[in-house]
């Protein structure tokens, strides 16, 4: 892997020197290890500082992929070297330019950090340097044992933070001015390393899109690993038993595991609505609380903060697997009873909204369990622990499918990225962009590029009197939080970790 190139450009990080690609207006290097192999004795394991190397490590081809639970075709499996990240910079001789360090998971079952729609190029040429992060989800990173640190999946994400800290000046970048971001998982991931001490001083600002609330408390997480280990006919449900089983069969289980959750509605409760059910847990050390009460209780520092959902978050899921249109009253009634706060939600939201059918009710509940009020009460929760909260509500609807998706769960990505040609992008907003995608997508990219260079979305913050928010449409206007029948109905209710019924 050594060998010289000389026009492409090089950067010398503390591990050995990487050579990498110049593209149109930028450079980017990829998968560069910010930790060992988590394989053989160290599978299940903390991460390990990487190995250095002499010579000069090629970095133009993304890292393998790590193990996931989706069915997406990845290509062959390339490696066990899946803890690396991707750099793109403006120019690798700058100094002091901002940065943006980007987890990208998904349901805590996947992280693809070579996902066209995760290309840096319309950032960095913005001036910014943005690194991906790939790192343990599924049974690899959120399995709970005994023999094994929990919640592998968020001391990966520290282990790439500090990797930056030690050589983002290298690339360009300011250690001091790093911004962490995600959505919808690497969303809750952000929320979550705003709790943990030991991320304490890696981040300055962070950006977290559709947080989601879900976590187990130990109690319920050893019973699910349990069932998984069962499931797989591993002789216990701990870390030294499971070693030995290939990864990514681990990781097809998972899915199929995922899909049967609903067959534990009486032993796990709320958990079984989430489709995920190897979540992080509210372990006392690693994770100490959620970052709800700790950011409200003073136990964590706020910080400027760019938070935000869809209006329509779950629609994407009730699409994509075909129930949309087809919710009953008996549908709605069980999803108000299950997910609604307790003991008197159900009828809070019959009476907040006296015209909804089943099929409103059950979008309503579900987007605002899963995502919408996770993602308001954070934006209050930072501002209460003295940070600047920015909060933002996509109202723009997906032109595809004759509009069916309405403002959908990752419909924001593609646009702040500036990736609409990405597979992705292509599904939720067509082929051919309109003008008014195109308009949408540079405002929410500059207030990404404004928020990580300076603090400040370029709107008004979000304050307890007057709740503003930024709704995001073809007119974007600054408004009072336009969900506010929901958070009257969950208001003094923190998401809580799913605990055992």
């Amino acid at each position: 892997m050594t060998g010289q190139l000389p026009e492409q450009p090089r950067v010398r990080t503390t591990e050995g020197v990487v050579q990498g690609l110049r593209r149109q207006g930028h450079a980017v290097f990829r998968g560069i290890p910010y930790a060992r192999p988590p394989v053989g004795a160290l599978r299940f394991a903390a991460p390990v500082p990487p190995q250095r190397w002499e010579g000069t490590r090629h970095a133009a081809e993304f890292g393998p992929v790590v193990p996931l639970s989706l069915p997406v075709d990845t290509g062959p499996h390339q490696g066990t070297d899946w803890l690396t990240l991707d750099v793109g910079t403006p120019d690798p001789g700058a100094a002091g330019l901002p940065v943006l360090v980007w987890i990208p998971v998904g349901g805590y079952i996947s992280a693809v950090s070579s996902d066209p729609m995760y290309d840096p190029a319309a950032l960095a040429e913005a001036g910014l340097v943005v690194v991906t992060v790939n790192c343990r989800v599924g049974v690899e990173g959120f399995a709970f044992f005994d023999d094994a640190p929990p919640n592998r999946g968020f001391l990966d994400q520290i282990a790439a933070l500090e990797w930056v800290r030690r050589n983002i000046a290298a690339f360009g970048g300011d250690p001091g001015r790093v911004t962490v971001a995600g959505q919808s998982a690497g969303a809750g991931s952000v929320a979550s390393l705003l709790a943990m001490e030991s991320a304490r001083g890696l981040f300055r600002r962070a950006i977290a899109h559709s947080v989601p609330g879900l976590y187990n408390t130990p109690a319920l997480a050893r019973q699910v690993t349990a069932a998984f280990a069962d499931r797989i006919g591993a002789a216990a449900p701990t870390a030294a038993a499971l070693r030995d089983f290939d990864p990514w069969h681990l990781a097809a289980e998972l899915t199929s595991f995922n899909a049967g959750l609903h067959a534990h509605r009486e032993s796990w409760g709320r958990l079984t609505e989430t489709g995920t059910a190897l979540c992080p847990v509210v372990d006392g050390e690693v994770l100490p609380e959620t970052p709800w009460p700790a950011l409200t209780g003073g136990r964590a520092n706020g910080t400027e903060l760019l938070v935000g959902h869809t209006r329509d978050e779950f629609r994407l899921f009730s699409v994509m697997s075909g129930r949309r249109g087809t919710f009953t009253e008996q549908d709605a009634r069980a999803a108000l009873g299950r997910l609604a706060p307790q003991p008197d939600g159900a009828e809070a939201y019959r009476a907040a909204f006296p015209q909804a059918g089943p099929e409103e009710l059950v979008e309503a509940v579900y987007s605002d369990a899963l995502f919408r009020m996770p993602s308001q009460k954070l934006a209050e929760a930072n501002a209460a622990a003295g940070g600047t909260s920015y909060l933002f509500e996509l109202r723009w609807a997906a032109p595809v499918l004759d509009g069916a998706l309405g403002a959908c769960h990752s419909l924001d990505v593609p646009l702040a990225f500036g990736t609409l040609d990405s597979p992705v992008g292509t599904q939720l907003i067509g082929d051919d962009p309109t003008p008014e995608a195109v308009a949408l997508s540079h405002e929410i990219k500059e207030a990404w590029i404004r928020f990580v260079t300076t603090g400040d979305a370029g709107w008004a913050a979000h304050r307890p009197d007057q709740q503003l928010t930024r709704v995001l449409d073809a007119e974007s206007e600054t408004l009072p939080y336009p969900e506010q029948a929901s958070r009257r109905i969950w208001e003094g209710r923190c998401p809580a970790a799913f605990d055992l019924p």
